[in-house]
C-alpha cells in the first residue's frame, strides 16, 4: 500500500518547511527563518525523508516543486552551491531507501501546502 508524504516550504520572512502523511493524518512543520523558496523545498523533503530512513514501506514524496524534484531526480542540474548541499544531504539518505520514488504534484493537489496554509 505504502506511504504517502507530502511536502511544501516556503522561503522569505515567515519561512519554514514541513510535509503532511496522508495515512496516517500526522505532520510535521519547523519555522527556519531567511531560507529561499529552494531550500525551504529541500529541508521538506530531507525532513521527511529522515522520518522514513528506517522504515520498509513504500515511500513516495510529493512535492509541488518541479525543480527539487527533477534536481534529486537527476533530471535537472543544480548550478547552486548551497541547493547542491541540500541535494548531497538528501541523496546520501535516498540511497538508504529501497523503495523510494519523488513526485511531482500540482500545487492545488500538494496536501502539504493546504496544511501549511499556503
Amino acid at each position: 500500500m505504502g506511504i504517502s508524504v507530502y511536502v511544501d516550504g516556503s522561503g522569505g520572512s515567515s519561512s519554514g518547511y514541513g510535509y503532511f502523511v496522508k495515512e496516517t493524518g500526522e505532520s510535521f512543520y519547523e519555522k527556519k527563518p531567511e531560507i529561499t523558496n529552494n531550500q525551504a523545498e529541500y529541508l521538506a523533503i530531507i525532513s521527511a525523508l529522515k522520518k522514513y530512513v528506517d522504515s520498509n514501506e513504500e515511500i513516495t514524496i510529493y512535492s509541488d516543486s518541479k525543480n527539487t524534484v527533477n534536481q534529486l531526480n537527476h533530471e535537472f542540474a543544480i548550478n547552486n552551491e548551497q541547493l547542491r548541499n541540500l541535494a548531497r544531504e538528501a541523496w546520501d539518505i535516498i540511497a538508504k531507501f529501497s523503495n523510494l520514488s519523488i513526485v511531482w504534484v500540482p500545487r492545488k493537489e500538494n496536501l502539504a501546502g493546504k496544511m501549511l496554509g499556503s
